[in-house]
């Protein structure tokens, strides 16, 4: 029930696209192949699910805020708020350590998106040893997979200068604001 949960907020985000809607399917229908396999594992990704996706949500946000995909913080924040993230959560998200807007585990999850995501991968071993305190290893593949995965999703949308579409306008957004032109 979970995973058709997380599916319906992923397409009423994706309903809320108001500009630059064809992005990213404009660079992946040149290469069948690749969209194919995309659609797949985004899919598989959204019917695990074993961890909390507030959880997932958070390691997702702050993955695309460290490679700065306006794209990925857009839907993600729209995302966000479907899973339960409060507004202070999400702007706290650059000083989670300091912030009592967060749980011991949720300062874990954060701290080790930080760290797959860093160049290279860092102190894994005890963040890792520290998650399986609070989850099952079950759990941790997941949220290493879905870390992993908004990686390659976040640097992707990056090299194809995929933009933000408007997904989380109205409501809380981890995008930053832009200075008026």
């Amino acid at each position: 029930m979970r995973a058709l949960t997380r599916i319906g907020h992923y397409l009423a985000a994706v309903r809320q696209a108001k500009r630059n809607r064809s992005d990213l399917f404009g660079w992946l229908l040149r290469r069948p192949q690749i969209l194919l396999s995309t659609l797949v594992f985004e899919t598989a990704l959204l019917f695990t699910n074993r961890l909390d996706p507030k959880l997932k949500e958070l390691a997702e946000l702050k993955t695309a805020g460290l490679v700065n995909c306006e794209f990925c913080l857009d839907i993600g924040s729209a995302l966000a708020q479907s899973a339960g993230l409060s507004e202070r959560q999400l702007t706290d998200l650059p000083r989670y350590r300091t912030s009592d807007a967060y749980t011991e585990l949720e300062k874990l999850v954060i701290a080790f998106a930080e760290a797959m995501t860093a160049t290279p991968a860092v102190d894994l071993d005890d963040l890792r040893a520290d998650l399986l305190q609070h989850l099952s290893r079950a759990q941790l593949a997941e949220l290493a997979a879905t870390i992993a995965w908004e990686n390659q999703r976040a640097r992707l949308n990056q090299g194809l200068g995929v933009r933000p579409t408007g997904m989380a306008e109205g409501g809380m957004c981890a995008l930053p604001e832009r200075p008026a032109n």
